[in-house]
C-alpha cells in the first residue's frame, strides 16, 4: 500500500546548493558517506542505516510520498544517520557531493523506462556513469540491482565502459549475498524465487 502524502517536504535545503555542504556538521559525526539513488519505499535505506549506524546515508527519491514516509519512519526509528532528499538525483548529486567523497553508491531497481522515447530518462547513461565514478573514492563501490535482464546487461556494460572494475570479470553479475540488505522489492523477489541481477563494481585505485 502506498503511503499517504505527508505535508512536510524533506531535504529541500540541499536542492539549491551550488557546492557540497559540510556533511560532518550535517550529521554531527564523521564516517563513511554513502548515496542511494532512488530509495523507493525505503526498505533498503532504513534497514541499512539501522545495521550501520556509523555510515552517513543520503537517499534520493523523487516521489514525494515515498521520500517523506522514509524520512518519517527513520526518525521514528531514531536513525541519526539518514537524510532523505525528495528530488531528481541526476540534477542535484553533481552539486552536493565533491569528487572522491563517496564510499558507496547504491542503485536498486531503477525504473526501466520501457518506451524507447523515454530511454533518455534512465539514470545509468554514459555521462552519469562517469560522474558517479568520479564521486567515489578509490576503492569505493557501486552496488546495482535490478530484475530486468536486458536493462541489467546494458547498465553493467555502461558502468564497465565508464571505468568501473568488475571483480568477477566483465559482464558477470554477482550472486546473492545473505549479508546484503535487500530492498522492499528485492524481498518479494527473494520470496518468490524470481531472478535479480546484481553487480558490485569498484573504482580502481589510481
Amino acid at each position: 500500500m502506498r503511503p499517504a502524502l505527508l505535508p512536510d517536504p524533506v531535504g529541500l535545503k540541499f536542492v539549491p546548493l551550488e557546492a557540497p555542504p559540510d556533511w560532518d556538521a550535517e550529521f554531527g559525526f564523521t564516517g563513511p558517506l554513502e548515496l542511494e539513488i532512488g530509495s523507493g519505499a525505503g526498505g533498503h535505506a532504513l534497514e541499512y542505516c539501522r545495521r550501520n549506524p556509523g555510515v552517513r546515508f543520503v537517499a534520493f527519491e523523487w516521489r514525494k510520498k515515498y521520500a517523506r514516509d522514509t524520512q518519517m519512519r527513520g526518525e521514528k526509528l531514531g536513525l541519526k544517520n539518514l537524510r532523505v532528499i525528495e528530488s531528481d538525483a541526476r540534477f542535484v548529486v553533481p552539486r552536493i557531493f565533491a569528487p572522491g567523497s563517496l564510499d558507496v553508491i547504491h542503485l536498486q531497481f531503477p525504473d526501466p523506462w520501457w518506451k524507447r522515447s523515454h530511454a533518455k530518462r534512465a539514470v545509468v547513461q554514459p555521462d552519469f556513469a562517469k560522474l558517479m565514478l568520479g564521486l567515489l573514492k578509490p576503492g569505493g563501490r557501486f552496488d546495482m540491482r535490478t530484475d530486468v535482464q536486458d536493462r541489467a546487461v546494458a547498465m553493467l556494460g555502461i558502468l564497465e565502459e565508464a571505468g568501473f572494475h568488475n571483480p568477477l570479470g566483465a559482464g558477470v553479475f554477482h550472486p546473492y549475498d545473505p549479508e546484503e540488505v535487500p530492498s522492499t522489492r528485492e524481498r518479494r523477489y527473494l520470496a518468490s524465487g524470481e531472478p535479480v541481477y546484481r553487480a558490485r563494481l569498484v573504482k580502481p585505485a589510481p
